[in-house]
């Protein structure tokens, strides 16, 4: 046994100082390897940090323990203990300073000890439903959600024959306002390693983008391709890319974006711990990379540019309003009384407005129960967050309620999106079919969520919504969608219906025929050939080319000289065979 001993010493350095460089450089090497590939923050506020370090004082302990060629003389523990005092004392008195600092750092930073530090991490602001959210047009309407997004994404690369070989669709798209238009973006990936190997000099030479509104998906292709992504295995990976040029920097998930132009970048959240050592976790910054030449631009919050529409992540966003919600009267209350307790619901979406994109999600009590309070708009680049008050149901009940519309067809409800229709807060909800394709639309009002309208297109929808608010009392016949055209009268066609009296408007290079009921707009008696006007009407199902449009409503804006000529047209397709109306002059100041 001593001669097996005394072969070990002899292999290894026999100085106190060689095996201590040698201990140094196993750790030294260990390190640089651990730290290419776990690519842990050099930074007190991270976690990952003390494990890197424990991990560096474990391989220095038995490094020093094949050096030594394990004489520990069979004592146990103990002796392992005296080998460290010892031999290791150092690499010891950091390993217990590390647990004493996370021990200690972890208690400063407990909400039970800074309630109103952790409920102030969020300014929330009431706002005014109404005015604040105005009713977007169709063509800002998503009507995806990202699975569906992310589907016709993969579906469309498979239509690209030059590149389905060698690249695949990434399935991490992200959604931002691309040139006024709610839009998913995503980059593409190198299929396997061998294609990397072979096409990394040119990069990635391309990327998708899925418009949310008419679901069109389209392959935009590089001048120079993209050669930081997540796909790279090495120095150009984007998070090692990163973190070389930050080794100090805490960060979120990088995100993929475009800018106006069309170019690619990756947006990095720069985190920090505001509360304690490891609690309050916020955003100070963020880093872009350019991701065709990897050039990094670190920017504070406050100097991040307007393109930029994901800093702050929904689920950062609904962690602060949590501890907002749920602190409102100090830790305790949180706990047992829970008064006035608020906490977001299991969810969010995004909407469009003022160009940024902002996060939505539901608030309810901290009983979970099936109603909302109101619900949370945050602003993803600046966190400027409203609470608006409308009670009503769930998400989730909402989309049963739209799912139960549909039952025989057996479509799923997507999580909701909140818009302003008529005033009222309503859930948008796009059904899709067993294929992941979008096949219908459901509106559902958030305050009565038995009012719900289906319709195979958005505007069909709104209008049939629009209809049962309107026979409920809810909203007035005015407030239906409407569509302004202004032109010169062609024609004039008269014809009565149930003791009623309708006139039939043509304008110039216009082929369709708007009816007005004299019993609602009187001008429609008196207008002649050659008169200029305002229609208002409700607009066309899509894909839908009427002859005539029905409940229009017309303003004169200006008179025709009295000598116009009357016109002369056929009668439109689908009227009931209308009498030309008499032509009388315009009365005088019309």
């Amino acid at each position: 046994m001593n001669e097996k001993q005394t072969a070990r010493k002899s292999r290894g350095p026999k100085s106190k100082l060689g095996k201590i460089l040698v201990n140094l450089a196993v750790t030294a090497v260990f390190g640089l390897i651990y730290f290419y590939v776990a690519l842990p923050a050099i930074n007190l506020q991270s976690g990952d940090f003390y494990a890197f370090i424990g991990v560096l004082c474990v391989v220095y302990f038995i490094s020093a323990l094949v050096t030594s060629g394990f004489n520990l003389n069979g004592g146990g523990p103990r002796a392992y203990f005296t080998f460290i005092r010892k031999q290791c004392l150092p690499v010891g008195l950091l390993f217990a300073a590390l647990i004493v600092v996370g021990i200690v750092g972890e208690a400063i930073s407990l909400p039970i000890f800074r309630a109103s530090a952790y409920r102030e991490l969020l300014h929330v602001e009431n706002g005014d439903f109404s005015t604040d959210i105005a009713e977007i047009s169709f063509s800002e309407i998503p009507t995806l959600d990202r699975d569906s997004a992310d589907y016709l994404g993969d579906r469309q690369m498979g239509t690209l024959s030059d590149m389905v070989s060698q690249f695949e669709y990434s399935n991490d798209s992200t959604q931002i306002n691309y040139q006024g238009s709610p839009v998913r973006v995503a980059p593409i990936d190198y299929a396997d390693i061998i294609k990397w190997l072979t096409n990394r000099s040119q990069g990635l030479p391309a990327y998708v983008v899925v418009n949310m509104v008419t679901q069109e998906a389209t392959v935009v292709r590089l001048d120079e391709g993209i050669k930081y992504s997540f796909s790279e295995p090495l120095n150009r990976n984007i998070s090692r890319h990163l973190r070389f040029h930050y080794p100090t920097f805490l960060f979120s998930t990088p995100k993929f974006e475009i800018d106006e132009q069309g170019h690619p970048w990756w947006i990095a959240p720069r985190m920090v711990k505001t509360i304690g050592l490891f609690g309050g976790t916020d955003i100070q910054g963020a880093v872009l990379v350019d991701a065709v030449t990897g050039a990094c631009t670190y920017y504070d919050s406050e100097e991040v540019p307007t393109w930029v529409d994901n800093l702050y992540t929904p689920q950062l966003i609904m962690e602060q309003y949590d501890y907002h919600g749920t602190l409102v009267n100090g830790w305790l209350n949180s706990v047992l009384g829970q008064k006035d307790v608020t906490v977001t619901t299991q969810g969010y979406n995004y909407i469009a407005l003022n160009d940024d994109v902002y996060m939505y999600t539901g608030v309810t009590s901290a009983n979970a129960d099936q109603s909302n309070l109101g619900f949370v708009l945050s602003n993803q680049r600046t966190k400027e967050t409203k609470f608006y008050q409308a009670p009503g149901a769930t998400e989730n009940a909402a989309m049963a309620s739209a799912q139960g519309a549909v039952q025989d067809l057996k479509y799923q409800a997507t999580f909701p999106l909140l818009l302003n229709i008529a005033d009222e807060p309503t859930y948008f909800i796009p059904l899709k079919d067993a294929t992941n394709l979008v096949k219908s639309y459901a509106m559902v009002n958030v305050a009565q969520y038995q009012i719900v309208a289906v319709g195979s297109t958005v505007s069909e929808c709104e209008q049939k919504y629009i209809q049962l608010l309107t026979s409920k009392g809810i909203a007035s016949p005015e407030e239906l969608p409407r569509t302004e055209v202004t032109g010169t009268v062609s024609d004039i066609r008269s014809f009565v219906e149930a003791g009623s009296t309708y006139y039939l408007i043509q304008l110039e290079g216009d082929p369709v025929y708007y009816s007005i009921s004299v019993s609602g707009n009187t001008i429609a008696a008196i207008l002649n050939v050659g008169d200029t006007v305002t229609i208002h009407h409700s607009p066309a199902a899509e894909g839908e080319t009427p002859s005539i449009l029905d409940g229009a409503d017309i303003a004169l804006v200006k008179a025709a000289p009295p000598s116009a000529p009357p016109a002369v047209s056929p009668t439109p397709s689908g009227a009931q065979t209308p009498e030309p109306a008499e032509q009388t002059p315009s009365p005088e100041g019309a």
